[in-house]
């Protein structure tokens, strides 16, 4: 009888122990997700803190470029407003677009462009996109091993029973992968 009990016992352990492991690795992928997702925060709230500074430094060199400086500050105050993560990672696209776009533009005036602030201020801004760049993979990279486990067999029996969902990628949008055009700008 003990023996029976025992084995019973053995019985309900392991499908509970298998539960808990993975609820638990689920728990460490989400985590570990979140806080790619802050260094992105992070990175982005760095390069927002930047753009009203190369706004106003390009501003007096480039008045007829007032659409562009327009559209950059428009796009900071959308990222910044954002209420999900799809918002955000829309407007950043957008915002990463129209910082290219300015780049593009700055190369038409020399004098701004060997100002020692404009230059500091582009050093500062190209560190910035590649520090949240390089924060970009590393969230998507936690987020594909998330949807792993949420989509492939078993642990996405537990994920169900838990309420875990898929996650989206931070991607750039299908615009931002060309490189801005210098004859459209002139």
């Amino acid at each position: 009888m003990a023996g029976l009990l025992c084995a019973l016992a053995g019985l309900l352990f392991v499908p509970l122990l298998f539960v808990l492991v993975v609820y638990n690795s689920l728990i460490g992928d989400r985590n570990m997700a979140d806080n790619a997702f802050s260094t992105i925060d992070v990175m982005l709230k760095k390069r927002w803190d930047l753009i009203p500074n190369l706004v106003a430094m390009v501003k007096g060199y480039m008045q007829h470029e007032s659409e562009t400086l327009q559209r950059v500050s428009e796009l900071r105050s959308a990222a910044m407003s954002a209420t999900n993560d799809a918002q955000r990672f829309a407007a950043e696209s957008e915002l990463t677009s129209a910082l290219g776009q300015l780049r593009v533009v700055v190369e038409k005036y020399p004098d701004l462009k060997a100002k020692e602030n404009m230059l500091h201020l582009q050093r500062s801004l190209t560190e910035c996109e590649e520090q949240i760049s390089a924060a970009r993979r590393s969230f998507n990279a936690a987020i594909l091993q998330f949807n792993n486990r949420v989509e492939m067999f078993p642990h996405n029996l537990v994920a169900q029973w838990f309420g875990f969902q898929r996650r989206a990628f931070f991607e750039i949008e299908t615009s931002e992968r060309q490189a801005p055009s210098v004859a459209s700008l002139n």
